[in-house]
């Protein structure tokens, strides 16, 4: 098997299937002597590259050199640096394909059909905090909950502490309350209860005027100081919840009713190769059947973000795209921060150097679907196709804004690995062989046989498989096996 891979024939770099040494011929267009130790998921360069001279990877630029670069030559950050700078004007130039109609696919899963229409994949009972001083009461009442009611008709009841809903002001605090009103009306919940302390900004009366309308049976109250006893009456209201989400039965549902998120963390070099490619050609199988998938990071979009605005399905969801991402550079400005130094260390030790590589590599896990909405942070995903959500790249932020946008689950590529999982299962990826062996504790599904010639078509197929029988509660992910259920709210703005 060869060393390298060359991805696209216009590259001007290849990707070291395994560590290259310095004297070592490879064989590719001809020979190329290496000249520099690169490790394993690093760039070779496959050619002459003068200082100035744009480098391709995935048939795209990645960056400048900032050096002559030989052939054989590592490739990375002593000698490329990103293209890309400040704010950018943008010209609508559709390029994408009218998709087959959804009628024709007949897959299902078993999911719990709402009394509102939604459906859910799981019926948990979830504890929402308007704000963090009830946090720990929140933690007592699910683990006493779970001793209780442990043994009926539900997934379990969780609590997701958080630090807000207090001390925020103006868009700030209204970002809170949007996930918060995601999280409640989520279909995965077959019952919550609102935890409130009673003084907060974000007391029970203010997050009901954004709440909007809900199911008195569905969706409980409770006023910390309102009551003697919390842990008693809180304990009363989990009763009652838990009783009105066992009338709920799993029945088989159309597979255009599924919702998923998209979303990377960890990457490394094969992240492109492998696990994204496979997570866009299932959101592609997704899409063509009438499902809805949700795409964010915008920071990630940087530096790719022009194929996904020709990718819109009208110039007015093109504008939104295009206001998505200038507003989240403006963000970046209002800090004196660089725009463009995403890459982590974990990113570049793992062979990622410029933003626009590892933006090219983020975005194909969109797959090539027309983008048919772009979603405010907190808003809910109604329209079935491609989704862009606003949101930063953290990776518990972004998860969290995922499940507040009503995915029913998260595809999780990571090349590096977490153990990390949101309020839903959290489908972890391995964009490589090592770390799903390493790592069983953590990765679900193993995109890294995709570097030993395993067919995509073959693969994608499977991971469909996977995640149908993780949304009818066949399955398990490893985060609900391990019980790690987090969220993470935007915070950006004065804490009082």
């Amino acid at each position: 098997m060869s060393k390298i891979m060359k991805i696209h024939p216009m590259d001007t770099v290849a990707v070291a299937l395994d560590t290259l040494l310095p004297g070592e011929i490879l064989q590719l267009d001809g020979e190329i002597r290496v000249r520099d130790t690169i490790k394993k998921g690093h760039k070779v360069a496959l050619k002459p590259i003068r200082a100035g001279e744009e480098v391709l990877k995935y048939g795209y630029p990645i960056g400048r050199a900032s050096c002559d670069i030989v052939p054989g030559t590592w490739v990375h950050t002593h000698n490329l640096r990103t293209g890309l700078e400040g704010l950018l004007d943008y010209e609508y130039r559709p390029c994408f394909e009218e998709t087959e109609p959804a009628g024709e696919f007949t897959e299902t899963f078993d999911g719990f059909m709402r009394e509102d229409g939604q459906v859910g994949i799981r019926n948990d009972i979830w504890i929402i905090n308007t704000v963090g001083c009830v946090n720990k009461l929140a933690e007592t009442l699910a683990r006493k909950a779970n001793a209780l009611f442990g043994e009926r008709n539900t997934d379990g009841i969780y609590a997701f502490p958080h630090p807000h809903g207090c001390s925020q002001l103006g868009e700030d605090h209204r970002n809170t309350q949007r996930i918060l009103k995601g999280l409640v009306h989520h279909p995965n919940a077959g019952g919550v209860l609102v935890l409130g302390l009673g003084c907060e900004n974000n007391n029970i009366e203010e997050f009901k005027k954004i709440l909007g309308s809900y199911n008195e049976d569905r969706v409980k109250f409770l006023n910390s100081q309102d009551v003697n006893d919390e842990v008693e009456e809180g304990l009363k209201l989990l009763g009652h919840l838990v009783e009105y989400a066992e009338g709920f039965e799993r029945r088989p549902v159309p597979v255009s009713k599924l919702k998923v998120g998209l979303k990377c963390g960890g990457s490394d070099a094969f992240s492109g190769i492998t696990a994204n490619p496979l997570v866009g050609a299932f959101s592609d199988m997704l899409t063509l059947r009438g499902g809805t998938a949700v795409l964010t990071e915008v920071p990630e979009m940087f530096g790719a973000e022009t194929i996904l605005m020709n990718r819109c399905i009208s110039r007015e969801v093109f504008q939104k795209t295009v206001d998505m991402i200038n507003n989240f550079k403006k963000y970046f400005m209002r800090y004196g921060q660089p725009i463009y130094e995403n890459p982590s260390l974990g990113n570049k030790e793992g062979g990622i150097t410029t933003l626009e590589e590892k933006s090219l590599g983020c975005i194909q896990k969109g797959g090539t679907g027309v983008v048919v909405d772009v979603l405010e942070y907190g808003a809910q995903a109604v329209k079935q196709g491609l989704n862009l959500l606003n949101g930063p790249g953290n990776d518990m932020v972004s998860v969290t804004a995922l499940a507040a946008a009503g995915v029913h689950l998260v595809l999780f590529t990571t090349g590096r690995g977490t153990p990390m999982g949101g309020p839903v299962p959290t489908v972890k990826i391995a964009t490589n062989n090592d770390l799903a062996e390493r790592k069983k504790n953590w990765i679900d599904f193993n995109a890294g046989v995709l570097l030993e010639g395993k067919d995509l078509n073959v693969l994608k197929q499977e991971l469909f498989e996977y995640v149908l029988d993780v949304a009818s509660g066949r399955r398990k992910t490893q985060n609900e096996i391990n019980d790690y259920r987090e969220i993470t709210i935007f915070k950006d703005g004065v804490t009082l």
